[in-house]
């Protein structure tokens, strides 16, 4: 599995009616607390299969960016490999979205999981056998990617069918401190896997641990989730999720940010493999060492978002202009430490921008939509990248790697920038997403002074 967001807005799941949830019941009211959603077992099925799971999806990443920069000697070359991973969310993401609205979500997974396992046993094979070339490395992050337009907004959309809308935020929030944590862990274990034996095993390891995550879902009781019906097949289903989304400024604002901010801000595998390669002329290992300070970041960012109780648009830019600032600083840092430890909060405020993005987007859509917006999420999100990778990757080949970590960081001030001063002149309306004591509340409030100030509440 991977990784890299309102409430009264959306009619919440109708639990007194058998057709959209199952029995028993489980109280809607959040217990509150930085783990309340792993108290719930199907859940914490889930997130032990994730664990496992994104462990190895995090040494596969290594090995796989290392291996064809040691096949080519290109950071263009890394660029394409990301943007062909990320070229199928960006072409089929909505129609995912639709299959994952259409068809019960566990089943659906339990088939993207084992497909994604076997694509990373193909490369092990293959890589092992010595037998690997570059352009087997491009079919393999194709294959992955096309998986990936199912898997991701199905397991997005699954989550609230575990834990119920209360335990929403927290269980996005510790999916993502799951994933930063296998990401302490995957990097570095790539980095001794390929020095020691090389890039194959990392790929064989990554296939084999899908079957944490396969094991998990078929444990689960399915009694107790928060089942939804399945959307009919019909004409129109596409314009309908997009119509959904643009008629709503709570779910617009955040998909137009995270989309300058995934396309032109999160193209680290080419910027880390470059700064080490040709800035630093350091090893696989070293490269393992600065992903392992930028998850410690987004951990710590991930562990915070799970304790808050409520999410605002000003959260998100502000969180935004952070990271581009830092990814600035960072660029031009004069030291590899300094770079380094810049990392961590750049890791931080990125892991702050996906949660507040993610979990207010899940919380604002209709149920019965909620699998195409988060695919239209996810695409703009991770489909950004194949527009944005190989330029990046250009950028950072032909005026270094500074250069390329400047001007994606210089990209991401500018979006947030631009999107903060349109919100003002809109009004000044910051949305305000609150979940605390149970509460579930969507509303945007006018900036006005503190006398006359009133939410204006979304209609439910």
């Amino acid at each position: 599995m991977s990784t890299g967001h309102g409430a009264d807005s959306a009619p919440a799941p109708n639990h007194d009616d058998a057709s959209t949830t199952s029995l028993p019941r489980v109280k809607r009211t959040s217990k509150g607390g930085t783990f309340s959603s792993l108290r719930v077992r199907n859940y914490r099925l889930f997130a032990t299969g994730q664990v496992v799971s994104n462990t190895g999806t995090w040494m596969q990443r290594i090995a796989q960016d290392w291996l064809v920069l040691s096949l080519t000697g290109s950071s263009a070359a890394v660029g394409i490999t990301t943007a062909l991973q990320f070229l199928p969310m960006l072409l089929l993401g909505l129609y995912g979205g639709v299959i994952a609205d259409r068809c019960p979500k566990r089943p659906l997974l339990l088939i993207t999981q084992a497909a994604m396992g076997v694509t990373g046993l193909a490369l092990g094979a293959l890589t092992l056998s010595g037998h690997v070339q570059v352009w087997h490395v491009y079919l393999t992050a194709l294959a992955l990617g096309l998986v990936t337009v199912v898997d991701n907004p199905a397991r997005q959309a699954f989550v609230v069918e575990m834990v119920g809308p209360a335990d929403l935020r927290n269980a996005v929030s510790l999916n993502s401190a799951n994933f930063q944590s296998a990401r302490l862990v995957g990097p570095a274990v790539a980095g001794v896997l390929i020095t020691a034996v090389g890039s194959g095993w990392a790929f064989l390891l990554n296939g084999l641990s899908y079957v944490a995550p396969i094991a998990g879902l078929l444990m689960m009781r399915t009694a107790e989730l928060h089942r939804t019906d399945p959307a009919p097949r019909g004409k129109g289903q596409l314009r309908e999720g997009l119509r959904h989304v643009a008629e709503r400024p709570e779910l617009v604002w955040p998909i137009v940010l995270v989309g300058f901010i995934g396309t032109f801000g999160f193209n680290f595998p080419i910027w880390l493999t470059a700064f080490v390669n040709d800035v630093f002329h350091a090893d696989a290992s070293t490269y393992g060492l600065l992903n392992t300070l930028m998850a410690a970041g987004s951990l710590a960012g991930a562990l915070l978002a799970a304790r808050r109780g409520s999410s605002r648009l000003r959260l998100l830019v502000g969180a935004a202009v952070a990271f581009g600032v830092l990814e600035v600083a960072a660029a031009l840092a004069p030291s590899f430490w300094t770079f380094a430890l810049l990392l961590v909060p750049i890791g931080m405020c990125g892991l702050t921008i996906n949660v507040t993005a993610n979990s207010s987007l899940q919380l604002a859509s209709d149920p019965a939509l909620r699998g195409r917006v988060m695919s239209l999420f996810m695409m703009v999100f991770m489909g950004g990248t194949p527009l944005g990778a190989p330029l990046v990757g250009w950028i950072t080949d032909v005026y270094g790697p500074r250069v390329g970590f400047l001007a994606g960081g210089a990209v991401s001030v500018l979006a947030a920038t631009g999107i903060g001063f349109a919100l003002a002149r809109a009004g000044g309306l910051r949305l305000k997403i609150d979940l605390r004591r149970g509460r579930r509340h969507v509303a945007f409030v006018p900036r006005e002074p503190a006398a006359r100030r009133e939410d204006v509440t979304v209609a439910a």
